[in-house]
């Protein structure tokens, strides 16, 4: 049950934020992708700049050490190879240029991304409500919504309280069923009280004359209902025991997001809120990418700045940070993986049991449900592409 909560609220929360946010999916990539396009193209024209500069000094190196191949005068030979060192200085210049050129695309990328996900992130911790199906799936367990169970089940319940003073057991199963035996609170047809009540349903079944086959033959198709939904209910606990893996793996990514995320903020002299108000909160999508466009800058600023203070290991520290904003997306990616296979490993339990004679019918309801919720699911993320795109995120040297 605590796995399904969490679940709930895992969906509930991306329907809330789909409510909040007024534009679509597409148009929310679409204003990552463009800025992220900014950024390459700027860094495009940066590369095609120093590049002309290299091939420049290139070719006037080249020339001055013909000249100095073939130069017979001292003086002449020592002008040319001061120049010629001087001209190296500068293609050294414009290389450490390029360096922090790509530096600074691929802090901005991270950055971004970083931002972006806060967006992304959120929708996935709380998907868990398209209570639809999930509510959809508890009452397919619930006998007392089966009508071949109801007639049975009252008739049960008179036994049960004509014999509960006759032994411990029959007075324990009493207590179950004044206790639950309702839609409120179905009967544990699982675990170790289950077990109880089955064995006083045998009792109460072997009880019943000869002479009384629709009773006998009432209270067998009860006993059948109920056995059946138990197998199924451990079937299903089964799928849902991945659940307490994906939601750790859930708690501990948002823990090193928010680690991340922070450090990063206060690295560039942003805070949290002001991410919030002015970007996970906002609505209108020109507004959130003119927002990202001064983030974006904020973090090219920051590269030069570090660059300024710490000339000799300025490259360290943004390369932790580029690591770990890509760490962030390839387990993001990972776990909407998990997730979109665990969600298939309903359609096999569903499968198993929609042609049983005795719930049969419950459970085919189930299907078009799981549908909607893998479409809901799928619209909303694509874990190969988001793995794909976190090993291609920065430019190399």
């Amino acid at each position: 049950m605590k796995k399904l909560i969490v679940f709930v609220l895992f969906v509930c929360f991306f329907l809330r934020v789909n409510a909040d946010n007024t534009d679509s999916t597409q148009t929310e990539k679409s204003i990552k992708e463009k800025i992220l396009g900014d950024i390459q193209q700027n860094l495009d024209r940066k590369n095609r700049a120093v590049d002309s500069t290299i091939v420049k000094l290139d070719d006037r190196v080249g020339k001055l050490d013909s000249v100095i191949k073939v130069t017979g005068n001292p003086k002449e030979r020592i002008d040319k190879l001061v120049e010629r060192v001087q001209i190296l200085e500068e293609k050294q210049k414009a290389l450490e240029q390029n360096e922090l050129n790509v530096y600074e695309a691929n802090y901005q990328s991270a950055i971004i991304n970083l931002v972006s996900m806060d967006r992304e992130i959120k929708p996935l911790l709380l998907f868990h409500t398209t209570k639809d199906f999930f509510n959809s799936l508890s009452e397919t367990c619930n006998p007392m919504n089966y009508d071949g169970f109801k007639a049975g089940f009252d008739k049960f319940k008179i036994y049960i309280d004509k014999v509960k003073d006759e032994d411990a057991l029959q007075s324990t199963v009493a207590d179950i069923v004044k206790a639950t035996g309702n839609v409120a609170f179905p009967l544990p047809i699982v675990g170790a009280y289950s077990q109880l009540l089955f064995s006083s349903m045998a009792d109460y079944i072997n009880s019943i004359g000869h002479n009384k086959r629709d009773l006998k033959k009432e209270a067998e198709r009860m006993f059948a209902i109920t056995t059946t939904l138990s197998q199924f209910a451990t079937d299903k606990n089964l799928v849902e025991t991945e659940w307490d893996g994906i939601t750790q793996s859930l708690q501990e990514m948002q823990v090193f997001y928010d680690t991340v995320m922070n450090r990063n903020l206060r690295m560039i002299g942003v805070s949290r809120m002001d991410i919030t108000n002015g970007f996970t909160r906002e609505s209108d999508a020109n507004r959130r990418y003119l927002y990202l466009t001064v983030l974006r800058q904020k973090a090219a600023d920051y590269v030069l700045d570090v660059r300024k203070q710490d000339p000799k290991d300025w490259k360290e520290n943004i390369y932790y940070q580029l690591m770990d904003a890509q760490l962030i997306k390839v387990r993001y990616g990972d776990i909407t993986y998990r997730i979109k296979h665990h969600i298939d490993k309903y359609s096999v339990l569903i499968a198993k049991y929609k042609t049983n004679k005795e719930i049969g019918p419950h459970v085919v309801t189930l299907d078009g449900k799981l549908n909607q919720l893998k479409s809901t699911f799928d619209d909303a993320f694509e874990p190969n592409e988001y793995v794909h795109s976190a090993t291609r995120m920065y430019k190399v040297l």
